[in-house]
């Protein structure tokens, strides 16, 4: 009798256990418009998060209006979250390296500026693959390139109007009229030649360029 009931505890402890917590890792990475590094990595599987904000300043709180017309010495950037088991750290670093002009320092593609050029915001622990991320990306390109590994920073989310653009079926009134803001986005993406200049450095490389 005493055995039944330790069985039967035993195995109401087992299903009263909650599930182990899915380990996580999170980056943040600095490529130009925040909404394009967005766009690209929800593509990427194993990624099962991703918040677009600024990081590297010294300002804070800041704000869209304030960054974006470089009152601030922040850089927008993208904070990423994925399963380590699905997708490593070093090929998110192989697939963002390869989805911005790692030649420019003096922002990206169409958008100028300090707060728009790239970064790699680096933790201690992951020092080392960012470091070798760049000796690989200089090697194939055969050139150095001017893409940072920064120390990690607070990072600071935008307001939820900027998070995830490129997907958002709400209208909004831009340049190309009142649009969806993916719409939005897409044409803003296209005007801007970013896959073009991609594909021009990157060739057989180019990661969301296609």
């Amino acid at each position: 009798m005493l055995r039944q009931i330790a069985a039967a505890l035993a195995l109401t402890l087992s299903l009263a256990a909650p599930a182990a917590a899915q380990q996580t890792e999170t980056t943040v990475l600095a490529g130009g418009c925040f909404w394009c590094i967005e766009s690209d990595f929800r593509r990427v599987q194993g990624v099962t998060d991703i918040r677009v904000g600024f990081a590297g300043g010294s300002t804070p709180n800041p704000v869209y209006d304030d960054v974006a017309r470089g009152r601030t010495d922040h850089l927008e950037v993208a904070e990423i979250t994925f399963d380590p088991a699905i997708v490593s750290y070093d090929q998110i670093l192989h697939l963002f390296l390869r989805s911005v002009d790692v030649l420019d320092a003096g922002g990206q593609f169409c958008d100028r500026g300090a707060h728009y050029t790239t970064a790699i915001f680096a933790t201690p622990a992951q020092q080392a693959s960012a470091t070798a991320a760049i000796a690989a990306a200089e090697a194939e390109l055969g050139q150095s390139i001017v893409t940072p590994i920064r120390p990690a920073m607070t990072f600071y989310p935008a307001d939820e109007f900027h998070q995830n653009y490129a997907n958002s079926s709400e209208r909004t009134l831009t340049r190309f009229g009142w649009i969806e803001r993916r719409d939005a986005y897409k044409n803003y993406r296209e005007a801007c030649g970013r896959d073009r200049r991609v594909r021009e450095l990157w060739g057989a490389s180019a990661a969301f360029a296609g």
